[in-house]
């Protein structure tokens, strides 16, 4: 064996018995409250991701879009294939700035809330995404002090993640894990218009 390739196995020894200890550290298991923010795309997805491998361990998931209408997307046609294991409810009715209309705007997320108050409750749902859920919480639809309060106090099994620019400082605090998604170059600016399969 050569100098360099000694050098490099005796250096990664070296650092897989800091990770093997690290990782042995960590014995902590609880249900997550995660955050998806940040101006750069890809939240949605990221949660998107995270069920689907929910999925195949065979977990029972929901989702909750608070903004989003009645788009025909990808993701809800393939979740459809696993039937009765996914609870999805699509409670937007679209962009603010679609609606024009804040009072229904603020009915409509305040009807999504009940609905993901009703899946935090259901012992089934071991994953819940609430989609957009930052935005209903910039524009004060919501009341953020009872939506943290709620999300708070979920049963410890449960994980959620919330997506959507702008997350509240109250909310980041309370979560457990918080992902900020940047925005380095975007399609869209060069004048690419959403795509089917990319965006939706």
């Amino acid at each position: 064996m050569s100098d360099d390739a000694t050098r490099h196995r005796e250096k990664m020894e070296k650092r897989k018995a800091v990770q093997d200890a690290e990782v042995a550290a960590k014995t902590l298991e609880k249900g997550l409250l995660m955050v998806h923010t940040g101006p750069g795309k890809g939240k949605s997805t990221a949660a998107l991701g995270l069920m689907l491998r929910a999925l195949g361990r065979g977990w029972r998931v929901g989702m909750v879009q608070f903004i989003k209408g009645g788009w025909d997307t990808g993701e809800r046609h393939a979740v459809a294939v696993f039937g009765d294991r996914v609870a999805w409810h699509t409670l937007g009715e679209g962009f603010t700035w679609e609606t024009q209309d804040k009072a229904r705007d603020i009915a409509a997320c305040r009807h999504a809330w009940a609905v993901a108050e009703g899946l935090m409750a259901d012992p089934t749902i071991r994953l819940l995404v609430l989609d957009e859920l930052n935005i209903a919480l910039r524009y004060d639809y919501l009341d953020l002090d009872a939506v943290v309060a709620a999300l708070t106090r979920r049963r410890p099994d449960l994980h959620v993640v919330v997506t959507g620019r702008n997350a509240k400082p109250d909310l980041i605090e309370a979560a457990d894990l918080v992902t900020e998604m940047g925005s380095v170059k975007h399609h869209f600016s060069a004048g690419v218009k959403a795509q089917e399969g990319i965006e939706f």
